[in-house]
């Protein structure tokens, strides 16, 4: 298969990208990087009023257009109020489960620039006070940030310039093991980001010529619901969604195959397209599962709601425990970035009359 993939550049940007703090709607710092990266690499972008980016190669075919589309936006959370205590409570950015983040270090990210240092605990965490914790709900009513300052009240914390509207970050904890995993918070969608600037790098190092023009369009909101569902040109015949798959009970996903989704919570994908890639990935004897995602929705299926008329497929590395601590492994990366040159470098999929 390609060369393409080189596993030290790719986790040496990889932790990179996780390491920028970006919950959705505080993007700036990531998508500047991005920009950083491709200028650095002579590959030209726009950027869109939302501040995505978005990449094209002119392809031999002009008429007929491929996207594909990943996320660096993550999970968060935001200041919804600073307690009386000089604590403060929480709103949720993307959907998660608040006993993901309970005992995680965090950054608040102030309006004017300055960043403090925190920890998102329950109220009730001294075992030695409360007792009966462990049967508390873990909700926005019960979780909060103790503040890594000396305050003792609100108006301590408001000193600091904390107020309602701050972001809120989350340590990522990024490692790698002997074995191959890598192991860190926002490897949704960042992972997948990586592999696309690893083949837009590519395609442009090596002057590759794509049958058709094709897109990248890296968003920045796609974990509050919408992404790569605006500035989509309207010769866009093919849409991939390059994002995670989904491991658990009744998955077939893993953490060392590429996972191609068939059918999420918004319904199936195209099904022509959809077996596309499956038949890439057996000719190209590339490591796959075909899997179904019960709780899950893409900005391929996002933009088929906005109405786009296109063909829309899902497929990325397999990422286990999906929106806390997450990990995968260099072979799902592999697989990924393999199956994504195999589909850039093939004929479109032929419909029939």
């Amino acid at each position: 298969m390609t060369s393409l993939f080189n596993q030290q550049e790719t986790l040496s940007l990889l932790e990179k990208l996780v390491k920028i703090a970006s919950p959705s709607g505080y993007t700036t710092n990531i998508m500047r990087f991005m920009g950083e990266f491709l200028k650095e690499h002579n590959i030209s972008y726009t950027k869109t009023n939302k501040g995505a980016i978005i990449v094209t190669f002119e392809g031999e075919n002009n008429e007929q257009h491929r996207l594909l589309t990943a996320h660096t936006d993550t999970l968060g959370a935001m200041v919804k109020e600073v307690k009386s205590s000089g604590r403060l409570k929480l709103a949720m950015i993307g959907g998660f489960n608040w006993n993901a983040v309970e005992g995680e270090y965090c950054t608040i990210h102030t309006a004017d620039g300055k960043t403090v240092r925190g920890t998102i605990l329950m109220h009730e965490t001294t075992v030695h006070v409360y007792r009966g914790a462990d049967s508390l709900k873990r909700d926005e009513n019960h979780i909060e940030v103790r503040i890594d300052e000396k305050v003792l009240n609100a108006d301590d914390t408001r000193a600091l310039g904390i107020e309602v509207g701050d972001f809120v970050s989350f340590d990522v904890r990024y490692e790698e093991t002997a074995s191959g995993f890598v192991k860190s918070r926002h490897l949704d969608d960042k992972a997948s980001t990586t592999l696309l600037l690893q083949l837009m790098k590519y395609v442009k190092a090596n002057d590759v010529k794509l049958p058709y023009t094709t897109h990248f369009y890296i968003s920045n909101n796609e974990e509050i619901g919408y992404g790569g569902n605006s500035n989509i040109p309207a010769q866009v015949v093919e849409y991939i969604a390059v994002d995670m798959g989904a491991i658990g009970d009744g998955q077939t996903s893993d953490e060392y195959t590429v996972s191609i989704c068939a059918k999420d919570a918004t319904g199936p994908y195209h099904y022509e397209l959809t077996q596309h890639l499956v038949q890439l990935a057996k000719k190209g004897n590339i490591p796959y599962k075909l899997d179904i995602y019960p709780y899950y929705g893409s900005d391929a299926s996002a933009a088929i709601r906005a109405g786009f008329d296109i063909r829309h497929a899902l497929f990325g590395p397999g990422i286990e425990a999906s929106h806390a601590y997450e990990r995968t492994h260099v072979d799902s990366l592999q697989a990924t970035a393999e199956l994504l040159y195999a589909y850039v470098t093939s004929p479109m999929v032929e419909m029939g009359e």
